[in-house]
């Protein structure tokens, strides 16, 4: 038997994201769920700083508009593998849903990953619009057979009732009008990322 021709079903493509699945299924063991989300937390926004970056780069445009973060929602997570697709999007809240997770069935039970989600579309989301709430009520993690993303656009009561995460702009305070929004990520010296 020669194991370099064993067909052993690993690239780094896996390898990373079984990685990253177990990383934080031992962050909940150890920690706790809601710490875990925590840290988690924090690596997508940086994440979602870093992917907006590009984004907004390679589109040349300093700010998306709602139908075009929607647009780059999908996309990105096509780009990882995930099945994102917009089931309705309006002035005050985009709702998406997905099929496949990235992170595959390792995800089921782990529902700390979720908040990478959360997260990454949150801090893109605000430094576009100025603010989002982050509604996962329906996850795979939670054994759900499709991810339900809501993504309130604008504080106040629709927002206010429902659970999840909130993210503002940490540059701009909150603009009604993306228009009046300040120059493209990369050209302030004092935009993170």
């Amino acid at each position: 038997m020669r194991v370099a021709n064993a067909a052993v079903p690993l690239t780094s493509d896996v390898f990373l994201r079984r990685f990253v699945t177990e990383l934080t299924a031992s962050l909940e063991e150890v920690i706790g769920r809601e710490e875990a989300t925590g840290y988690i937390g924090l690596a997508g926004q940086r994440l979602g700083d870093a992917l907006g970056d590009l984004y907004t780069r390679e589109l040349d445009l300093a700010v998306l508009d709602r139908e075009q973060l929607a647009e780059v929602l999908v996309d990105l997570y096509r780009r990882i593998r995930g099945e994102v697709y917009v089931i309705s999007a309006d002035d005050d809240r985009i709702v998406l849903g997905n099929r496949s997770c990235p992170f595959g069935g390792q995800v089921r039970g782990n529902e700390a990953m979720c908040m990478l989600t959360s997260s990454v579309f949150g801090t893109m989301t605000a430094r576009h619009l100025g603010y989002a709430k982050v509604d996962l009520s329906e996850t795979i993690a939670a054994r759900h057979p499709r991810c339900r993303i809501v993504i309130h656009l604008r504080p106040g009561a629709a927002a206010d009732g429902a659970p999840g995460n909130e993210y503002y702009d940490r540059v701009d305070p909150p603009h009604p009008d993306p228009a009046t929004r300040g120059a493209a990520p990369g050209a302030d010296a004092d935009r993170p990322c």
